[in-house]
């Protein structure tokens, strides 16, 4: 009997091994490793240079105000991000008892967001920004990250709506609320009039931009840095308890 059981087991490890995509999730988990190095270095960086102003070299990308927008949105969104997609592909995968809905797809969220991640890394020390806090990248980038997230947001609901169970677990609730505002915060906020490749302005003026661009940074902190981090919470603390 023990033996057949522990057969039994043997099937579902094996089973789980080929129908689950863990492939996209080491990406991302390597991914978030990578970014939070490099993310947390430049953070040293520039507090360094609150007490050594000269370790800008009169370089102009290397200067305190194009650095400081570097560090945030690569802590925020290439190291968080990263761990929060990871984990939501992860976690959706394992309630769900079901694969993701699209392994290309999946692969496409990985590569398209790490182009962004590398997009910002190059285009901010250059000064190509919005000026907007937390929301700095340039239009193209905008659009670019738009695309990403709606692949994501295809990956993620599809899985679910695919599930073989009948309950959703409430780590997904927190993951798909995370994933939908940030769309609609997204969207709001970086609506622009480009001017070249480099430059746009604002779809907003006055007092009106400075409320949307808060009620987008603030809310922000609410869904990508308190409730997809819940979700996760949700998932890996009773598993580890």
């Amino acid at each position: 009997m023990q033996t057949a059981v522990g057969a039994v087991e043997a099937d579902v490890v094996q089973t789980r091994a080929t129908t689950y995509n863990d492939k996209v999730v080491r990406q991302f988990a390597l991914m978030t490793v990578v970014w939070g190095i490099v993310g947390m270095l430049v953070g040293v960086i520039i507090a360094a240079q609150l007490i050594w102003p000269a370790l800008n070299f009169d370089l102009p990308w290397l200067t305190y105000s194009r650095l400081r927008p570097l560090h945030t949105n690569a802590v925020i969104f290439a190291f968080g991000g990263s761990a929060l997609i990871g984990t939501s592909l992860y976690v959706a995968q394992r309630t769900c008892h079901t694969r993701l809905f699209s392994d290309g797809l999946a692969s496409f969220v990985f590569w398209g967001w790490q182009l962004v991640i590398v997009l910002a890394a190059i285009s901010l020390p250059m000064g190509w920004t919005s000026s907007k806090e937390y929301a700095e990248l340039e239009w193209p980038i905008d659009l670019l990250i738009a695309v990403v997230w709606v692949a994501y947001a295809i990956v993620f609901f599809g899985t679910l709506a695919k599930r073989r169970v009948s309950h959703i677990y409430v780590a997904n609730w927190f993951y798909g609320g995370f994933i939908l505002t940030v769309a609609v915060l997204h969207l709001v906020n970086s609506a622009a009039i480009p001017v070249s490749l480099t430059k746009s302005y604002s779809a907003y003026a006055g007092v009106q931009d400075a409320m949307i661009q808060w009620w987008y940074g603030h809310n922000a902190v609410r869904f990508f840095l308190t409730a997809g981090f819940l979700g996760m919470m949700y998932y890996f603390v009773p598993k580890q308890a």
